[in-house]
């Protein structure tokens, strides 16, 4: 069946106004590469009409630069190409070929190699998802089936049980929880949402055009998931409140034994060919050992386990940390509590973010009503601007001078343009000035969205800021470090996750016994995040090293994870093998390549702390690796890099 792309289209002189109202109003290189794909009018991309963005730019100009003449003849040439389309019937089928998709997105990524197209056409999903298997298990061994199984049905665990499922592949999902979503399922704090843009927060294969916000809620992002897991039938498959908690690898019979934890079946051991751990990274929280904790006799919540049963309003508050979950719980509580003491141990970058909780404008949900490739169109410029990002203001200059506040040219200029903006909302607060600016280079931690939320926080009436760090708890309060005492009646530990404790609570036992904590010795590493020597069978997705900082979408490196996976999984059909193992050497040699690669980014370079790395300092998180790296090294053939037999 053809793809429809026309929406509810437009009459040609009614709407003729609000179509031009609606093109002034929104970022205008996306709205023009739908209509040009809509109509066909390719004159809409035409590369004179593009602007010339300036690669040393710290924040991006609107419309990609493009000046005020080429905006007003681009808007005159697209209001008269969807006039035409509409007097000639409005109704757009198929797609178009593969060289004017390559013209439509050169006009919003410019000249690129093109090595970079199957990357991009994955992305955009258009005519079709680029990414299905074109394969099923049937073609190979019929006879006998994989058992497989994948553990968590979170972002990975949806788009991975689709895919197996596209391939004919037999499986089951164990999820710990009582619904699909992982984190957007557990993490319910006031305030909390996505930071990253929602469209391109979303699978390929599943794009949506009517997303309320550009920077989701939680509940509309976990309706997503919910949505997605029902119309690819998860549900039937999955096995809820099964925890699984220990991985046996079975070396005589090739198998192994996957023992899970649920309150309906008690303590089991089923057998799976293959294990899929689709876990996550961020889904444990981390509470600091500070002394006295226990003995404190008002109320504890961590972000990541929200009490919806405690009552904060008008009560004293300690929010400790200046992280991504203080930065949104700590605006949703102030106006309702009497006090708010905001621990700070270091202040977090922050980029301007105007719209951040803004819903979608409604010029803009009108065109993604009326032309109906803008949502994929839209979600692919959303996409670009993050494929290489901010990378190069995070990569070391090993020739710059280090002084611990920067790392290179770009990244002191960004440091400049970020301090700015972020003191312009403090000029009638110089006492907090001095505290907001962090004494790290940008992008050695987590950089957060700036709307004017944190500082309204800051700078309120009820608002303490405390920045020498806690020494210990008390019956009644906490202890800083300058000797103050700060009576609360609650805390709220706003301190992240156990990132680098990857797995747990799993004990994974691979060939002889060893366990996969033993062979990292306290350094979690993976090849391409997906796989570890000694451990057949065995795969994982958003494992070490594929968290990402400055480019890309995790969403995408997902995609991609489980791209390879199906790959590694086809080549042992095919051959009739009942093992796949990663290479040690190609395994050692990977790691070698992230640990060297991860020096010369800011959050390897950089002293300051973070969730980044591991207990050694070693950056086991991060993925330094430009996007289309990382998608070359998935979609490689396979044979080299593992051992079938």
């Amino acid at each position: 069946m053809p793809i429809e792309y026309s929406g509810r289209g437009i009459d040609a002189d009614a709407d003729a106004a609000r179509l031009r109202a609606a093109l002034n109003a929104v970022e205008l290189p996306p709205a023009l590469t739908a209509i040009a794909h809509l109509t066909g009018d390719l004159s809409l991309v035409d590369q004179s009409l593009r602007g010339l963005p300036d690669p040393a730019e710290v924040l991006p100009r609107p419309h990609g630069g493009m000046t005020d003449d080429q905006r007003a003849e681009a808007i005159d040439r697209a209001a008269a190409a969807m006039a035409d389309f509409a007097r000639n019937g409005g109704r757009s089928k198929g797609g178009p070929s593969d060289e004017t998709l390559r013209q439509l997105l050169h006009f919003i990524t410019g000249p690129i190699d093109d090595a970079y197209l199957p990357l991009l056409l994955h992305e955009l999903g258009i005519p079709y998802d680029r990414s299905a298997p074109s394969w099923t298990q049937e073609d190979f061994r019929p006879k006998k089936p994989l058992r497989v199984l994948v553990i968590g049905a979170g972002m990975s665990g949806i788009a991975c049980s689709h895919r197996l499922a596209q391939a004919g592949i037999e499986h089951e999902v164990f999820e710990r929880g009582d619904d699909v979503g992982g984190v957007w399922r557990e993490n319910t704090y006031p305030g909390c949402r996505l930071d990253t843009i929602n469209f391109g927060y979303s699978y390929s294969f599943a794009q949506k055009n009517d997303w309320p916000h550009q920077f989701s809620k939680r509940d509309e992002v976990l309706g997503y998931f919910r949505d997605v897991a029902d119309s690819i039938g998860l549900r039937a498959r999955t096995r809820f409140g099964a925890e699984v908690t220990r991985l046996q690898y079975d070396e005589s019979r090739r198998l192994w034994l996957v023992t899970s934890s649920s309150a309906q079946r008690g303590v089991q051991t089923d057998e799976f060919d293959i294990v899929i751990s689709a876990v996550g990274q961020l889904n444990h929280p981390s509470i600091p050992e500070v002394p006295g904790r226990d003995s404190f006799q008002g109320a504890q919540v961590h972000t990541g386990a929200w009490d919806h049963s405690l009552e904060l309003a008008g009560k004293s508050v300690a929010l400790v940390g200046a992280g991504a979950s203080a930065f949104q719980v700590g605006p949703a509580l102030v106006d309702d509590v009497a006090q708010l003491t905001v621990f700070q141990r270091n202040a977090p970058w922050m980029v301007p973010t105007p719209a951040y909780h803004d819903p979608v404008t409604e010029p803009m949900q009108w065109l993604l009503d009326r032309v109906g490739p803008y949502h994929r169109w839209f979600r692919f410029h959303q996409l670009w601007s993050n494929v290489e990002g901010m990378r190069r203001f995070a990569r070391v200059d090993e020739e710059w001078a280090d002084d611990g506040l920067s790392v290179s040219e770009l990244n002191l200029r960004l440091r400049q343009t970020l301090s700015d903006r972020m003191l312009e909302r403090y000029d009638d607060r110089p006492d907090l000035a001095e505290y907001v600016v962090p004494t790290y280079p940008p992008f050695s931690k987590r950089v957060l969205r700036d709307n004017g939320e944190w500082a309204r926080m800051l700078k309120h009436r009820n608002t303490t800021l405390v920045t020498s760090g806690i020494e210990r708890l008390t019956v009644d309060g906490i202890v800083s470090n300058d000797g103050s005492t700060h009576a609360v009646d609650a805390i709220v530990w706003a301190t992240g996750f156990d990132a680098s404790n990857f797995f747990q609570p799993m004990e994974i036992v691979g060939a002889g016994g060893v366990t996969l904590q033993d062979f990292w010795e306290g350094e979690p590493r993976a090849y391409l995040g997906t796989s570890y020597p000694g451990f057949p069978n065995f795969f994982s997705i958003y494992g070490p090293n594929t968290n990402l900082a400055v480019n890309g979408s995790i969403v995408l490196f997902s995609e991609c994870a489980i791209d390879h996976i199906l790959m590694c999984l086809r080549e042992l059909l095919e051959h009739n093998a009942t093992v796949v193992e990663v290479r040690n050497d190609t395994f050692n040699e990977y790691n070698d390549m992230i640990d060297a690669e991860n020096s010369l980014m800011a959050w390897g370079a950089s002293s300051v702390t973070s969730w980044y790395k591991s207990a050694s300092g070693r950056i086991s998180q991060n993925s330094p690796l430009p996007t289309l790296d990382y998608w070359k090294m998935t979609h490689n053939e396979v044979t080299n890099a593992y051992l079938f037999r």
